[in-house]
């Protein structure tokens, strides 16, 4: 289970991302704890495996929308599906760097895998409940998906 000082982790580390790369700041809304199955994802999905002194998924799941108005704002012109997937893959690892300075070195991360189209599914931990944290960016509405043990 998270503990407040790891989602504040994630939000720093989230909205740092966005206020960097994309010189325009993200809020954050409410963290809400997934109950019952797994949380909707979006067609893009960014996934950083994590070990050490917790294991588990840091999953960055954004619109298609989004991610070709995050790549316009950072002056590249080439939207195809392969820079889509590098994206969400790099928000998810910068992101994920991003609370492991924060956790320490026992908070370890992999590269990302991708997760694109309609209908797939990311794996999560058997037995955990992930954390959805909202995050709004401009008219765009993405999740950062954090399931540890």
């Amino acid at each position: 289970m998270l503990e407040e000082q790891d989602i504040r982790a994630f939000v720093y580390g989230t909205t740092r991302y966005f206020e960097v790369a994309a010189q325009q700041a993200a809020t954050v809304g409410s963290p809400y704890l997934v109950t019952e199955g797994a949380p909707d994802i979006h067609d893009y999905n960014g996934v950083i495996a994590v070990s050490g002194r917790r294991n588990g998924i840091v999953c960055f799941s954004a619109p298609r929308g989004m991610l070709t108005v995050l790549l316009m704002k950072m002056n590249e012109s080439n939207v195809s599906h392969e820079y889509l997937c590098d994206l969400v893959g790099e928000v998810a690892n910068t992101i994920a760097g991003t609370v492991r300075r924060d956790l320490g070195k026992d908070f370890a991360i992999s590269v990302p895998t991708v997760v694109a189209g309609a209908g797939n599914a990311v794996e999560l931990p058997v037995g955990e409940r992930p954390v959805v944290i909202p995050i709004n960016w401009r008219s765009h509405v993405a999740k950062l998906v954090v399931c540890l043990r």
